[in-house]
This record gives structure tokens, sequence and C-alpha cells, in this order.
């Protein structure tokens, strides 16, 4: 598609702070929830209690007894909200949590639990709006963050990021909707959102409700993008690919 097209408050659902400024906006993630009414993420060992300390050498890191996990599709934890995550990434010496710009650029530290007891690392950068992504740097070498996503039928390991493409199938697996699989309908849209335009979405059949922002989508083993909004049966992704070529990345 060689044009961006536009999509209306009445059209798509933002993500942000000031979603009653669009009444017909369905919010996917409110990002000043209440991080203790958020729901919990993946059943994790007890909190560690090690220093923070700078991330161990990237790559796959299989969770060892004791030890809290991080994947794609899990909440992370601030005071006075919570995320999630879309991928975990890495430079190649540092790993990255990717997910919401709007979303991670509201804090400065981040947890892997509720209570937060659990430090996971600090927002690294954030491009909101134009874009909807950021990251988190992780530096608790006590969290693991290997390159699965979580779904409600088990983990699910991706192996690397590919472009949409119209008609092709895309899924998601929402902490309410569950697991939702579509085809892609539109690439390269722009999105009017309460703060501002986000440029270069892409659109799926699919269904998301409240709080499912930011949550991973894929084919198979390829990670396509995350959500970001929803509206009368249609979702709207932020591309991961987009993401990793600005911060020079690669999934894990």
């Amino acid at each position: 598609m060689s044009s961006r097209r536009s999509a209306s408050c009445s059209r798509a659902a933002a993500y942000g702070r000031r979603a009653a400024a669009c009444a017909a906006l369905a919010v996917l993630l409110l990002t000043a929830a209440p991080a203790a009414s958020a729901a919990e993420p993946s059943p994790a060992a007890p909190p560690a209690t090690g220093p923070a300390a700078t991330s161990p050498a990237s790559g796959e890191r299989p969770a060892a007894a004791g030890q809290s996990v991080i994947r794609g599709g899990d909440p992370v934890y601030a005071p006075g909200r919570v995320c999630t995550l879309g991928f975990n990434a890495t430079d190649g010496s540092q790993d990255y949590g990717i997910g919401s710009g709007q979303c991670l650029s509201g804090a400065d530290t981040w947890y892997a639990d509720a209570a937060m007891t659990v430090p996971v690392g600090t927002t690294a950068g954030a491009s909101f709006p134009g874009n909807d992504y950021g990251l988190i740097r992780y530096t608790n070498p006590d969290v693991a963050h290997p390159g699965e996503i979580s779904t409600s039928g088990g983990p699910v390991d991706i192996t690397g990021s590919g472009a949409p493409s119209v008609g092709s199938v895309v899924c998601h697996s929402g902490q309410v909707a569950g697991m939702q699989c579509g085809t892609v309908l539109a690439v390269n849209l722009s999105v009017n959102y309460p703060d501002g335009v986000v440029h270069g979405l892409f659109s799926a059949d699919t269904r998301a409700e409240p709080r499912e922002g930011g949550t991973p989508a894929f084919t198979g083993s390829t990670g396509l993008g995350f959500v970001v909004a929803s509206s009368a049966g249609t979702t709207y992704y932020q591309p991961v690919a987009e993401v990793l070529a600005a911060y020079g990345l690669t999934l894990l």
C-alpha cells in the first residue's frame, strides 16, 4: 500500500490516558491503572532478593530454579501503572523488553510483580505519538527473559520477526479475550489517538478487550507486532520490525 490511511476516533481505539475524549474509542490499556488491581504475571518462583545488576550476556536463558521469568505477553509493574510487554529483544550485549511507548514512558523502574519486590529494569526509550513503542533495559540477572511469549495455550517460542502483509494470518492471546486469530486487513495505517496521530500500524479482523494493549501478535514462530488499539471488531497493531530497526535490535 503506497499511501497512509487515517483512522478517526470513531474507527480506532486509543491506547491513551484521555480516552474519554473520543467516546467511540475502546481503551485497551489504562496507562495509569493501579498496579494492585492488575492481573498477576505468569506464575513464578518466590521473589529474588539479590540487588539489581547489569544483565549477563544475551541469548536464550531457561529459567533456573527460584528464578522469575518475564516473557512477551507478561505484565510489568511500576507505581500507579501496569504495562504488558510484547517481546524480548537484544542488541547483542544487552537485552530489552519491547512494549507501548505511551505506557512505558510513564515510569522509570519496572518490576516483575504487583507488590514491586522484584525489579526488572528501567525505561530505556520511548516514542509516542508518531509511533507507539518503547524499551525496558533489563538490569536484574535474577529475572529470566527468554525469547518466548505467554499465550493461553502455554509459552510459544518466537524465533524471528516478520512484516505483516494483507491477507496473511495473525494471532494474539489476550488476558481477557484469549487466543484470537484473523486476517491482516491493511498495513501502513495512521490512527488518531487523543494525544496525537500514530503512523505505520497494521490492522486485522481480530478482537481485543480493555487491558490487552501490548499483547504480542504473531504467526507460527514469527513475531509481527503488538496490540495498541481496537474498534468495532478490528484490532490495530504496532509492527515490531519498526521497533527493532529503530533501536538496532533482534528478537531473542
